[in-house]
This record gives structure tokens, C-alpha cells and sequence, in this order.
């Protein structure tokens, strides 16, 4: 970037793409790294934490950004795939530094930072945070909705309950190299709120274990039992293990039932029985109900969840069940039909309907006569192989899970099988990268 352009807020730098020279796309900055001076000189920006297409995340060094502009970045030569790991030096500019309580020097008056900007020095090649936009008295970042989404101070969503805002020189302001105990993150997960589930927890497990805990605790429930789904299991067990009892049964009822079901059966059984007692009876039931199968059988693998449907319901029923926003892709793929009960476990199984089907027939068609009841369903009991097999065969997504005599069970979606045949840190490591010819030779995160 040409000297002399306006600072760049790092705010706006979370998620845009990266593009090295020829214009592909390379991946999407996750993270700045700063390193504090002494005194009151600005931090150096050191480069950026870019997230690859696999989920790697490497360290872009700021002598190889050409320029930020449009929302993107424009890298120059070749990258360093090596996974990025943070230096005791260094600091993670929107993981670490975002919602610090700091003082003002002038007037010791406590604030807390919503924002810093980013500039390029005059002539070199080197980068500094030189201003930091801070809200006077306690607490974090106030937001607001406007039209369905979350507004931040410097962003419209200001006002008088937003407390005093300004923005200072980086001199004007002390105590970011103290440790902070309770530090908010609200500011950090604005900058975050677009990322999905998987992402969002892509961004956690990255994060020291303090500010794990700290941003996972101003999750709300149902986007905290989202992102712990998708998080590895030793993050689970921690960030269940320091939210208090009563919010983490909360949590553990915003779960799907399969997936806290797996959660609860790696706890002490003391600490397990605990919550169950806490949920909510309905609840608890369908968890208690899974972890009486084995781990990896279809009984195991299983939602208690799926749409379930009477004969006599219309496809315009069935449309109306799948529009559920909160229905994962492959759960909301078919709907499954069976005679009263529609809870599970149901009464008989009499087949299943397609998504694709349910287009094709008028509204007021009864479900009960567009069935497939040719396909086999899942007996609890069958071993992951079996599953992974009959999913492979028929090219679905999702499918039945019926017992003995003919109640519906649950559905095993495809997502699921895939958790249980990939390796167990799967989510802690990425694809296979050639890290070898044609890469920069740096060392960082070597």
C-alpha cells in the first residue's frame, strides 16, 4: 500500500480474501500479530493470520502485502504453508487485544477497546497500529440489530447507550501488557458474527485456553452448542467444564442429542449424571436413550430429531417442516413417515419422501402415498462400516435408524458417519500440503 493512504481499522480486515499475484484466491485473514515495544512506541504489525482453503492457518508476513484495497489483500512471491504458531512475543491483534480494559493516561479514566487502526510507515515496508478507538467506563463493545443484523458503534450503532466513544494515539492509552482477568468479547465476536459454525470454532480452538473461555461464555446458548459441535473434543470438555452447571445443561439441551451425547460420555460419571439431573427431563431422555448404544453403530451415530410426518399430512406440510431454518441440509433432505406417535421413538415406520420428491408433487398430495418404502432402513445395532456402506450405496444423506419392531428410532446423517471414520484429531490437522519445493523460507511458525 502507497504511503500517505488512510488507516485501515482492523475490524474490517476480519474475513476479506487474500490473493497472491496472479489473482487465485489464497484464503481469508483470520488475525493480525503485533509485537508490543517498550514505553509508549506503537506495536509493529509483524503480518497477518491467513486461513486457507483447508482450514490451515499460516502467517502472511506484511513485506509480502502489495496492497489493501476493495476488501481484499494482494500478496507478492510465493507463501510459507507452514501452520502459524503464535510466539511468546507476539500478540493476536482481534483475539487478544480487542475488548481489553485499558486507561487513559491523561485522566487514568478506565476504557475498553472497541477497534485499533492499521498504517503503513512513510517509505519502508513496515507496518505499526497507530490509533485505538476505545469506549469510556466498563464493559464491552453495545450492539444493536438493524434489519437482522449487528450494528457496532463505529458502524451506526452508537448512541447515548453506547457510552463516550473516541479514538486516541496509541501513547494516549496504557495497559495493554498487563494480564487481564474477565477480559469482555463482545467486540471480538461482532467481527466474527458472520462466520458459521465451524469457522467460528475453527477461531476458538485457536485462541489461548484464558480466551476460550472468555469468548465462549458471551456466546449465547444456542451459537455456543452450534460451535462446540465442530470443536474438538479436549475444547469441549474445557469450555463445558468452566461454564457454570446450570448454563452448561442450558447448552447441552441447544445440542443436537447425538452430539451431546458424545460430549457427556467422555466426563466423569459423577459430573455426567450431574448435568443429565439439570437438563430438562424430555431432554435428558433422548441423550440417556443414545448413549445406551454403542459409540459407533447407527444407534450411536443417530439424531433423535428427524421430521417426522403422519400418512395423512400433505406435501405443503412437509415444505413447511423443512423450511426450519434450524434443520441441518442433510436432516431437512427427507422426511420420514410414520403412524402415531410422531415422536420418536414412534409408532410403525412406513417410509420415507424425498426433498426432491415433495417439488414434484402438488401441495395437497398425502405424503403417505408418494413413499420409498423400498429401501431398507438402519438396525440400531449396525457397526459403523455397515452405515458408511449403505450411505455410499444409495448416495444419501441421511437415513432411518427403525428397531425390532418397526418404530422409528432416529436418522444418521452423513456428517455424523464422516465424524466417526476420519481420524480423531481430524479438526486439529489439515489436509496433506507439500510444504517442500517452491515455498518462502521463512521460519516463522516453523
Amino acid at each position: 500500500m502507497a504511503a500517505g493512504v488512510p488507516r485501515i481499522f482492523v475490524s474490517h480486515l476480519s474475513g476479506i480474501a487474500v490473493f497472491d499475484p496472479a489473482g487465485d484466491q489464497v484464503g481469508r485473514v483470520r488475525d493480525l500479530v503485533a509485537m508490543l515495544r517498550v514505553g509508549r512506541k506503537p506495536p509493529r504489525l509483524l503480518g497477518l493470520v491467513v486461513e486457507l482453503a483447508t482450514r490451515r492457518r499460516i502467517f502472511l508476513p506484511m513485506t509480502r502485502v502489495t496492497g489493501i484495497e476493495s476488501g481484499q489483500v494482494i500478496t507478492t512471491g510465493v507463501l510459507n504453508v507452514r501452520r502459524f504458531e503464535q510466539r511468546p512475543t507476539e500478540r493476536l491483534v482481534l483475539g487478544e487485544l480487542l475488548d481489553r480494559r485499558v486507561q487513559l493516561v491523561e485522566t487514568g479514566e478506565e476504557v475498553t477497546v472497541l477497534d485499533v487502526s492499521v498504517q503503513q510507515l512513510p517509505a519502508r515496508r513496515e507496518w505499526e497500529i497507530d490509533r485505538v478507538f476505545v469506549r469510556k467506563g466498563r464493559g464491552g463493545a453495545f450492539r444493536r440489530k438493524e434489519n437482522g443484523r449487528v450494528a457496532l458503534p463505529w458502524k451506526g450503532g452508537g448512541g447515548k447507550r453506547a457510552g463516550e466513544t473516541l479514538t486516541v494515539e496509541w501513547s494516549a492509552v496504557t495497559g495493554f501488557s498487563l494480564e487481564e482477568h474477565g477480559q469482555g468479547a463482545e467486540s471480538l465476536l461482532a467481527t466474527f458474527e458472520q462466520l458459521r459454525p465451524a469457522d467460528l470454532a475453527n477461531v476458538l480452538h485457536h485462541l489461548s485456553s484464558k480466551r476460550r473461555t472468555e469468548v465462549a461464555s458471551a456466546l449465547d446458548d444456542d451459537r455456543l452448542a452450534d460451535v462446540l459441535e465442530e470443536l474438538p473434543e479436549d475444547d469441549q470438555i474445557e469450555i463445558l467444564g468452566k461454564l457454570k452447571e446450570e448454563r452448561a445443561a442450558d447448552v447441552l439441551e441447544a445440542m443436537d442429542p447425538d452430539d451431546a451425547a458424545d460430549l457427556l460420555a467422555e466426563l466423569p460419571e459423577e459430573d455426567k449424571e450431574r448435568l443429565l439431573t439439570l437438563m430438562q427431563p424430555d431432554e435428558a431422555a433422548d441423550v440417556r436413550r443414545l448413549m445406551a448404544y454403542e459409540e459407533k453403530t447407527a444407534g450411536g451415530l443417530m439424531t433423535t430429531e428427524p421430521i417426522v410426518l403422519r400418512p395423512d399430512a400433505t406435501v405443503a406440510d412437509a415444505l413447511a417442516r423443512v423450511r426450519n431454518r434450524d434443520l441441518s441440509p442433510a436432516l431437512a433432505a427427507q422426511v420420514y413417515v410414520c403412524r402415531p406417535p410422531d415422536e420418536t421413538p414412534t409408532g410403525k415406520y412406513l417410509g420415507t419422501v424425498h426433498f426432491q420428491r415433495l417439488l414434484r408433487d402438488p401441495p395437497y398430495t398425502l405424503v403417505g402415498s408418494i413413499l420409498d418404502d423400498d429401501l431398507q432402513p438402519l438396525a440400531p445395532e449396525a457397526p459403523l462400516p455397515v452405515v458408511a456402506g449403505f450411505f455410499a450405496t444409495y448416495d444419501m444423506v441421511a437415513a432411518p435408524v427403525v428397531d425390532e419392531s418397526g418404530s422409528l428410532l432416529g436418522a444418521v446423517t452423513v456428517d455424523d458417519v464422516l465424524d466417526h471414520m476420519l481420524p480423531e484429531d481430524w479438526r486439529e490437522t489439515e489436509f496433506h500440503l507439500d510444504e517442500g519445493a517452491g515455498k518462502e523460507a521463512s521460519t516463522h511458525g516453523a
